[in-house]
């Protein structure tokens, strides 16, 4: 008996390129077992659009669906906040207050904060092709420290202990504790009011009691935190907005 060899399927596709507008706008394709129909999402953090496919679902019948909602994913990619670059000139905030970039090419040091009639200012030292770098190592190192201080704050007062502290910069969470103690925040926490990291520092040190989101963990958060709302009703508004700065314009 003769077989006849088959060719492997060829691989699917993780990504397409869309029109719009003139620009070539990447989709993402993901394939959910559980899904029952296409669906298109454009992520903020990421500012990226991702198409969700069900299981049968095949890559021409996503492009098709995407062509359906170009105007869909027009509006949406229109509505993102403006990506702000570390460059000089640019408004960043630090700790809740905004502070413009200041490039100083001739000046010692590397990264400091200056006091101006216009404002406060974050003054880079050093040639131009290293300052978003030197800009970004400073805020990462400022966020760092306070989130550092604000976690041991919060665990003596708790009375547990933490483990390695990460900073990440994550899309989907602020932070998270494992079961060890390890700590990670997302550095973008630097651009928030204080009173934003202090809040999120303060529930990860609440799971070093309580790994859920049960009664007891948020009886532990509001012990260490009593105004917590305060601070999600900020995330809640204002997240989304921490991470559209450092990102470079397409």
């Amino acid at each position: 008996m003769l077989f006849r060899a088959t060719r492997p399927a060829p691989p699917e596709p993780e990504q397409f390129m869309l029109r719009v507008d003139g620009e070539d706008i990447p989709i993402s394709l993901r394939r959910n077992p559980r899904a029952r129909r296409y669906t298109l999402r454009v992520r903020t953090a990421e500012r990226d659009v991702v198409l969700t496919m069900p299981p049968r679902g095949s890559a021409r019948e996503a492009f098709a669906f995407a062509e359906r909602y170009r105007d869909w994913i027009t509006v949406r990619l229109a509505r993102l906040p403006k990506a702000i670059p570390f460059e000089p000139g640019a408004r960043i905030p630090l700790r809740g207050d905004v502070h413009r970039l200041v490039h100083r090419p001739n000046a010692r040091g590397t990264v400091w904060l200056e006091a101006s009639a216009t404002g406060p200012l974050l003054c880079v030292a050093g040639e131009r092709a290293h300052f978003a770098r030197r800009v970004h190592d400073f805020l990462k190192r400022e966020a760092r420290r306070d989130l550092t201080e604000a976690s041991r704050r919060h665990a003596s007062a708790l009375r547990v202990s933490i483990a390695r502290i990460t900073l990440r910069d994550t899309a989907s969470r602020w932070g998270s504790c494992s079961a060890s103690g390890a700590l990670s925040y997302s550095w973008r926490l630097i651009f928030a009011p204080p009173f934003v990291l202090d809040y999120l520092a303060a529930h990860e040190i609440a799971h070093r009691r309580e790994m859920n989101h049960g009664s007891r963990f948020w009886k532990a958060v509001d012990a260490l935190y009593p105004n917590r709302e305060r601070a999600e009703r900020w995330l809640k508004v204002h997240g989304p907005e921490l991470h559209r700065y450092g990102v470079e314009e397409d």
